[in-house]
């Protein structure tokens, strides 16, 4: 990559910028399962503690597990989300000052095109 070709390097920026906005959402996706799971987890634990529909140890032991892998699966997702969201505002930064450096002409001053 040479330094005379910012359309390259923006290019290049714009197709990791849409690389790390697709992993943000599929963090997010894996954030609103690990919610889910931890809610599941709670309800189940409170249907095993209060004795309803004949529930066993099993039960309240697999609702235990997921209540606790769903809050790491939340607390590692989270911070994933967080990074990736830093990393796509710096390659954003970056294609700004390119697009910046680059000479642009306005729409008017390009010469008309006759028929």
């Amino acid at each position: 990559m040479t330094e005379d070709e910012p359309t390259d390097e923006i290019s290049e920026i714009e197709a990791r910028i849409e690389e790390l906005a697709e992993s943000a959402e599929r963090s997010r996706r894996i954030i609103l399962g690990s919610k889910i799971a931890v809610a599941c987890g709670f309800a189940l634990l409170l249907v095993t503690l209060l004795g309803l529909f004949g529930t066993t140890e099993v039960s309240a032991l697999g609702s235990i597990a997921l209540v606790l892998g769903g809050i790491v699966s939340l607390g590692s997702n989270v911070s994933t989300l967080r990074q990736t969201e830093a990393a796509i505002s710096v390659a954003e930064a970056r294609r700004a000052r390119l697009i910046g450096t680059i000479d642009l002409r306005l729409v008017h001053d390009a010469p008309l095109k006759l028929m």
